[in-house]
């Protein structure tokens, strides 16, 4: 029997010696809220140790002299992290007592709570007893509550990767357990965007954005992205057609793959044509940086070629695109969609060079009476518009003027049209019609042929000597 019994007590020994060596370490899950928005975290209280039995401090020296209780790291100054070599600054925490068994300890005389402290290889208090074991007071047996923080400062100043960060403190009151254990900083793997525009607004205006020879750039303005974990950008459009809507209402599309996606800020993103799959546009991994974004200016690009032969007439093209933010091990992922819009605005001009602007009929023969006359100006016109146009021709009175007054001579003795097309048009103070069904166009260079004809020479017969003139207005009308 005493055989058995001292096996059994031997037994139950080793069992509670297992108990209380076991660690209990701290974990404290951050929310990446407060990450992501740099704001400071405060835990609830937290369990960092227990106290089954004492009630006091210890106090040496007749009582006198009190010992504080500390914490000592007792792995360096930095937060390790669990899988890599990456760390944080001690001072990235901090903590403060809460409570002793449910209330915090008397302070007595002389006694006091510490503000809020971080971690160092030196020992650091966590509370001041009284002065003297006469004024202690005490404290209640239970569990040890501290209050951690990380303020907002310390995410801005610092890269939180996902993963775990510990440090290893140990305490000096050995009735307090555990003596040493792991205070463990739990960072969730998480990617966000932070970019609230959902919508990209792009109005072309003039005309001189189609006579750049430059490539077209347009930026899709500022992108930001909150994460954890390293990732990569990847993009792709919709759908392979871009969904145009003429100035009239006409339907029609053009090809996604005319537009390429980059970034011309720091060679961020690499330039690839867009395509309705998706594709890495990454230059390199975005790796997790202090204060835990990444900013960015996606770019579309447009060749000047395409621009004028595809984007040129008036009217609105629309098409999405589809981002997604990918974790370089593709484990978590964040997706925001952009749609845009390029509007291209009703735009025409008529300009004639200088050399163009007087066109000028001598009359010196009884042939250029008889026969009437004939001219053509080249290249007098040129005309850009972005809609199917028609256009047109008149004066600013129905007759000549011979020094600024009005003369008997009409206007619709010069027929004016376009040199190569048979309409020709009397000219009134009326529009007439002198080119149908024009499509748009760029820089388009007319040669203009002004006729007066035999009956119109032959009235001018007996009319003084001298100079008459009329104004001569072009103009579009859109159809």
């Amino acid at each position: 029997m005493k055989t058995m019994r001292a096996f059994l007590i031997g037994i139950f020994t080793v069992c509670c010696g297992s108990t209380v060596m076991k660690a209990q370490d701290v974990y404290l899950s951050i929310p990446e809220n407060n990450i992501f928005n740099r704001s400071e975290f405060t835990s609830v209280p937290t369990r960092v140790m227990t106290n089954a039995n004492r009630t006091n401090w210890d106090y040496a020296f007749l009582g006198l002299l009190p010992t504080a209780p500390t914490f000592t790291s007792v792995s360096g100054l930095t937060f390790t992290h669990s899988s890599s070599s990456f760390t944080l600054p001690s001072s990235t925490l901090l903590w403060q007592l809460e409570s002793m068994g449910g209330q915090l300890p008397s302070t007595g005389y002389s006694g006091s709570l510490p503000g809020f402290q971080s971690f160092s290889t030196s020992a650091i208090k966590w509370f001041e007893p009284p002065a003297s074991i006469i004024f202690g007071g005490g404290f209640n047996r239970g569990n040890i509550n501290f209050i951690f923080k990380i303020p907002a400062a310390q995410f801005a100043a610092n890269a939180y990767r996902a993963g775990n960060y510990s440090m290893d403190i140990t305490q000096n009151y050995n009735d307090f357990t555990p003596h040493n254990f792991k205070t463990i900083l739990v960072i969730p793997s998480s990617i966000r965007w932070l970019t609230s525009s959902l919508t990209k607004y792009i109005e072309i205006s003039s005309l001189n954005d189609y006579r750049s020879t430059g490539t077209r750039v347009f930026s899709l303005d500022n992108a930001e992205i909150a994460h954890t974990v390293d990732f990569n950008l990847w993009a792709k459009a919709a759908s392979t057609n871009i969904q145009f809507t003429s100035s009239k209402g006409v339907p029609g599309t053009r090809n996604i793959a005319s537009i390429k996606l980059g970034s011309s800020s720091g060679s961020v993103l690499t330039t690839k044509a867009l395509s309705a799959d998706f594709q890495n546009f990454s230059a390199a991994n975005f790796s997790v940086v202090a204060g835990n974004r990444n900013n960015f200016s996606p770019e579309l690009y447009l060749s000047a070629e395409d621009f004028k032969n595809l984007f040129f007439e008036a009217g609105t093209y629309t098409f999405e695109l589809n981002f997604n933010a990918k974790s370089t091990d593709n484990s978590i992922n964040s997706l925001q969609n952009t749609a845009v819009q390029l509007k291209v605005l009703p735009l025409s001009e008529i300009t004639i060079p200088s050399s163009g602007r007087n066109v000028n009929f001598n009359f010196n023969t009884a042939a250029q009476y008889t026969n009437g006359q004939s001219q053509v100006i080249p290249n007098q016109i040129v005309l850009s518009n972005n809609e199917n146009f028609e256009l047109y021709v008149k004066s600013d009175e129905n007759y000549f003027k011979k020094g600024g007054l009005q003369t008997d001579i009409n206007s619709n003795i010069l027929q004016i049209g376009v040199d190569g097309n048979s309409v020709t048009a009397p000219l009134s103070k009326t529009p007439q019609k002198i080119l149908f069904n024009g499509t748009p166009v760029l820089d388009r260079q007319l040669n203009i042929r002004y006729t007066i004809p035999a009956a119109g020479a032959q009235s001018l017969v007996g009319k003084e000597n001298t100079t008459y003139s009329i104004n001569v207005y072009y103009s579009f009308t859109a159809i």
